[in-house]
């Protein structure tokens, strides 16, 4: 069974960076199934918003939300199990909590959706 475990949050002064890790466990990466890994918050009474999403592969670059370029960056680890999402230059409106999602879709189009418990980063004076 797929788990995702998210990391690093916390309470941050604005103009301070914070670095957030989703450490997955259970996944086998084939050459049949497309893997990739997103990143959202939502803010207390908002709606989830997309930050941005990177494939498993080792060369992969991410692709993020318009509204979302410029401050936020996803990357991985060596193992291609870890994604970590740097967020630089926080603001009191990133006070959120951050998600990861693995989508997972074979090529015979049955998906699967898997999400973490969240990670609250608060930015506060």
């Amino acid at each position: 069974q797929v788990q995702l475990v998210e990391t690093g949050g916390g309470l941050v002064q604005p103009g301070e960076s914070l670095r957030l890790a989703c450490q997955a466990s259970g996944v086998t990466f084939d050459a049949f199934t497309q893997f990739t890994m997103s990143w959202f918050r939502q803010a207390p009474g908002k709606e989830r918003e997309l930050i941005g999403t990177i494939s498993h592969l080792r060369d992969a670059q991410p692709t993020y939300s318009d509204t979302m370029q410029g401050r936020f960056f996803i990357s991985r680890d060596n193992d291609e199990k870890t994604d970590y999402l740097q967020m630089d230059n926080l603001k009191p409106d990133d006070t959120a909590v951050y998600y990861c999602k693995d989508d997972h879709v074979w090529d015979w189009g049955v998906e699967r959706h898997y999400w973490g418990q969240g990670t609250q980063v608060t930015v506060s004076s």
